[in-house]
């Protein structure tokens, strides 16, 4: 299999090239997430700050044709991370991207920058050793107005949700991280529908750790002080309908799938019988 370096931030980070795979499989990496076709963790390397390692392995062999010529998880990623910090936005800084391609079709992904370890995904900073009524509004106030600054930026993530935002803190500061950068997208203007779903995805995440009263309060502070009081009761009350849905949507899904592995199980079951 072939390897196609895309992007190093110098060259003492090339000698990884060869050994990621080792070196992901080994003591020192730990595993944050390993499920369908990513892994991903903390990479702690001698003389070195951890970084941070998201492999991603494409779906098909066609996809990987299209990936090889257009644009694959890897270049998704360092585009979204050039995106972001040209507008000002904080991300991740990225140290290495790279492809591997087989047989002319991309089949695996690697992106690797700065682990953020003074910063926490939004849940856990909430939920955190010094988390309180008031440093919890401070902390929801400043994640709604870089949502709201980011859309009227132009910029928009496809996967809205409290995991892809980490917070930081200095200087009693409240520092506001977008991860998962390889679903951003620019656009001349986000769209009123746009902007409407990433406030229903994220509503939907942190929703399972905060109250309606405190979700209705986030929205407030995306849309400001702007605008007639009735006009943003009317917006909140459609983003509760669209999630609404959405849940509703998953749900059916949920119970799809559910449905789909017992017929599996049950026919797989019989063949069994059928072949004792």
């Amino acid at each position: 299999m072939h390897t196609r370096l895309l992007y190093a931030s110098s060259p003492q980070w090339n000698r990884l090239v060869g050994n990621v795979d080792r070196l992901i499989s080994g003591d020192g990496f730990r595993v944050l997430k390993d499920e369908g076709r990513t892994r991903a963790g903390i990479l702690a390397l001698e003389g070195l700050a951890p970084v941070f390692v998201k492999r991603a392995l494409v779906r098909s062999w066609l996809v990987g044709i299209l990936d090889r010529f257009g644009n694959s998880p890897a270049r998704r990623w360092l585009q979204g991370a050039r995106m972001l910090r040209a507008a000002g936005f904080a991300c991740p800084t990225p140290l290495v991207a790279l492809e591997r391609i087989r047989a002319g079709s991309v089949r695996e992904c690697f992106s690797i920058c700065e682990a953020l370890t003074g910063a926490a995904v939004l849940s856990r900073a909430v939920f955190g050793e010094r988390a309180n009524t008031e440093r919890r509004r401070r902390m929801f106030a400043s994640v709604a107005g870089e949502v709201r600054r980011l859309h009227d930026a132009g910029l928009y993530t496809r996967d809205m949700q409290e995991t892809n935002i980490m917070i930081g803190e200095a200087a009693g500061e409240f520092r506001v991280y977008f991860v998962d950068l390889e679903d951003f997208r620019r656009t001349r203007q986000v769209s009123t529908t746009r902007r409407l779903m990433n406030l229903v995805h994220l509503d939907r995440s942190i929703g399972r750790f905060m109250s309606r009263t405190a979700r209705v309060r986030f929205l407030y502070s995306y849309m400001g002080e702007t605008g007639l009081r009735a006009s943003r009761q009317r917006i909140i009350e459609r983003i509760m309908e669209l999630r609404r849905r959405e849940d509703s949507h998953a749900s059916a899904r949920v119970r799809s799938e559910t449905l789909k592995a017992q017929v599996a199980r049950a026919s797989g079951g019989g063949e069994s019988n059928l072949a004792d």
